[in-house]
């Protein structure tokens, strides 16, 4: 029996990640092959892959939306892909890699997007950003239940659920320390996004890059040090992170003196990487950068106040985002454009001045998809197969808490019209919650926001619950239409 080993992994660590390896281990099971694979996830290495386990291997499969290191795999056939193509339809991918795998480690060949021979990296700028929103996001998540936590013991609500105070009575235990736990959560959210611009530039040069980048993007994002009245953002991070990953990766060509070599690493290279980055973010990009977010959030802020269509269209446009490509790059860009403007304009202009309406949409719409696929098969029974109704449970279960890679796999089934229900039911989601004057603050970005987590509503519970269900029924009614009866 031929022996398959793999390694899955995506950007968040969460749902591609074990959702790719469940559908290989089933795949490799029915066409009769061995396999074992390690995932790649957001708690770290699982069922990590053995010296023996690599020498028996016939085949090594690399299913990963981020960088992974495949120096261990040398002479071995090895095939890298992604990780929707795993998911999408794990037989093709296991048949298709056994007919494609080339021998990694020989001189000059190309693997996926591995090149060996000239220590070049065929990989995109999608691939750095992945890798460092994967390390971003369990601090986003920490972060922000802390917050939370907070948040929830500092809003003081009138019977209608409006806001009538926030703050914390120091004098009292609780009190204290619910403003300590304010404070950490504010802390998290400031430290991820060096975090960020950290790992990006990991992925681009490795180790040596990481405190330079850190450090640039906590520099373009702190106002005192620019002299400005607003960060760089996550643009900001961004530019530095390619800035100081391009350098780093230059500097370790250099021919340093022998005498060097052992400390090049680990003080020469950061202290050049990070003197430079630093001059560069104070005299050149730092204060352009800042006074550009700044005007962003400004007049986002203005249209959002000054054109009551215009909260709906940015709504919309958020919702949609979501629900195109069911946790890829488009659908990360939304989440994290809206946890930036939420957690900026939070920093700059405190609770009142604060930007809800990209974040409130996002996680209004997370749920559509897989949910509404779920309510599809209950309307439309006669349209579903019976296997189809048990994977439309499972996807019930992940996007009742948010997460919207539940309906993949019908999507990779019917692409055409399954994006085009789950767009529509976003887009509908996202501009009625922007509409209605919802304001997320953090929690499950499903119907059961509204009970964990805190979100302000004109009418507690009702508002919140209608702009999700909306988009969910929308969804749904768009698949049973558009589908024919299914026969066995």
């Amino acid at each position: 029996m031929k022996k398959i080993i793999a390694v899955t992994a995506c950007a968040t660590g969460i749902a591609h990640t074990y959702m790719a390896a469940e559908a290989l281990e089933k795949a490799a099971e029915k066409l009769g092959y061995q396999i074992k694979v390690e995932t790649n996830g957001a708690i770290g290495v699982e069922n990590s892959l053995t010296a023996e386990d690599i020498e028996a291997a016939d085949l090594v499969i690399i299913a990963s939306d981020i960088k992974i290191d495949p120096i261990r795999f040398s002479g071995k056939p090895l095939y890298v892909t992604k990780s929707t193509p795993a998911i999408e339809d794990a037989e093709k991918l296991i048949d298709t890699a056994f007919s494609n795998a080339k021998l990694f480690g020989k001189k000059g060949t190309k693997v996926g997007k591995i090149q060996i021979g000239n220590d070049k990296e065929k990989t995109t700028i999608f691939t750095h950003l992945m890798s460092g929103i994967s390390y971003m996001i369990p601090m986003v998540v920490a972060a922000g239940l802390i917050l939370l936590i907070a948040n929830l013991y500092a809003f003081q609500k009138d019977d209608l659920g409006h806001i009538v105070n926030w703050g914390f009575d120091t004098d009292t235990s609780l009190g204290f320390l619910m403003s300590k736990l304010f404070y950490i959560g504010q802390i998290g959210f400031k430290l991820m996004i060096p975090l960020f611009a950290g790992f990006v530039a990991n992925s681009i040069a490795d180790k040596p890059a990481i405190a330079p980048a850190m450090i640039g993007a906590y520099l373009v994002n702190d106002p005192e040090f620019l002299g400005a009245n607003a960060g760089g953002g996550f643009i900001g991070a961004i530019i530095v992170a390619f800035i100081v990953g391009y350098m780093v990766k230059g500097l370790k060509q250099v021919k340093w003196p022998k005498l060097l070599q052992p400390i090049v690493p680990i003080m020469i290279i950061p202290f050049i990487g990070t003197s430079v980055i630093s001059l560069i973010v104070l005299y050149i990009i730092g204060s352009p950068l800042a006074n550009g977010m700044d005007m962003m959030y400004n007049g986002l802020t203005a249209l959002n106040n000054n054109y009551a269509s215009a909260p709906i269209i940015i709504g919309v446009i958020c919702g949609a985002m979501i629900g195109f490509d069911l946790g890829g790059p488009v659908n990360k860009t939304a989440l994290v454009f809206g946890t930036a403007i939420f957690t900026d304009t939070l920093a700059k202009y405190g609770v009142e001045g604060t930007n809800f309406v990209p974040q409130t949409a996002t996680q209004a719409a997370i749920s559509v998809a897989p949910l509404g696929v779920w309510l599809a098969t209950i309307l439309f029974k006669k349209k579903f197969s019976k296997d189809e109704k048990v994977a439309a449970s499972a996807a019930f279960g992940m996007g009742i808490v948010g997460v919207t890679e539940g309906a993949i796999p019908f999507v990779a089934a019917d692409p055409f019209r399954m994006i085009f229900a789950n767009v529509i039911g976003s887009a509908v989601a996202g501009g009625i919650a922007a509409a209605t004057g919802c304001k997320f603050f953090g929690g499950i970005g499903s119907p059961l926001g509204t009970f964990i987590g805190y979100v302000q509503q004109p009418i507690p519970f009702i508002t919140w619950i209608f702009s999700v269900s909306a988009g969910i029924l929308t969804t749904a009614i768009l698949i049973g239409v558009m589908r024919k009866d299914h026969r066995e």
